[in-house]
């Protein structure tokens, strides 16, 4: 159901500039604030609901603060043997990631939240896409980490940079995997809002939905 009180704005929740840049690429006009909240695993929390959680409180706390803008927050996680890969911790913790998922299939698993207090609207997405690695040996995966590139990643490779050079195939969405599902983003924001409401937020020669 379309909301009748449309929000006069995106808040991106997110201080990633991969998220910045996808949004940005399809000329949309947005503000970041970050949120900042405890992003540790409850007791016997599944991956999927953490991540779902996560990203619904860092779009509520935003909210809270621009109840007249429509709130994104994202979270994503790699998931492999049952375990979750976040961001490394350090350099021997983004090659031991690494030496996990090299020459294998992981998933990774996005979930965003859109909320707007005004509006009235909160709505969390799950999106899974499954990657398969190349081989790496101990060497090339110590000077992939090296670049500074992996620090900041879950699971420590980047598919949109250096790292797409060990990505032999994605399974789903290649958005996903980078960060922000822009496809079922843009999507439900439609559903939501109608679907002038994106154009609306769009600079010129950006996206016309």
């Amino acid at each position: 159901m379309i909301s009748s009180h449309r929000p006069s704005r995106l808040v991106l929740a997110s201080a990633s500039p991969r998220r910045s840049a996808m949004l940005g690429d399809l000329g949309l006009r947005f503000e970041i604030h970050p949120a900042h909240i405890d992003e540790s695993l409850l007791p016997d929390e599944t991956p999927e609901a953490h991540a779902e959680r996560l990203a619904r409180a860092k779009a509520v706390t935003i909210a809270k603060e621009h109840p007249d803008a429509l709130v994104l927050g994202v979270d994503t996680i790699v998931l492999i043997d049952g375990r979750v890969l976040g961001k490394p911790k350090d350099v021997p913790d983004a090659e031991a990631m690494l030496a996990t998922i090299a020459g294998r299939t992981h998933t990774v698993c996005t979930a965003y939240a859109i909320t707007a207090v005004d509006a009235g609207i909160g709505h969390v997405r799950l999106v899974k896409s499954r990657v398969t690695l190349r081989e790496l040996s101990p060497e090339r995966i110590a000077k992939y980490v090296a670049t500074g590139e992996p620090m900041d990643k879950a699971g420590s490779y980047a598919i949109q940079g250096l790292g797409a050079a060990f990505v032999r195939a994605v399974e789903g969405s290649y958005t996903c995997v980078v960060g922000l599902p822009l496809c079922e983003f843009c999507e439900d924001v439609e559903s939501l809002l109608g679907e002038d409401w994106l154009a609306s937020i769009t600079d010129a020669g950006g996206l016309r939905p």
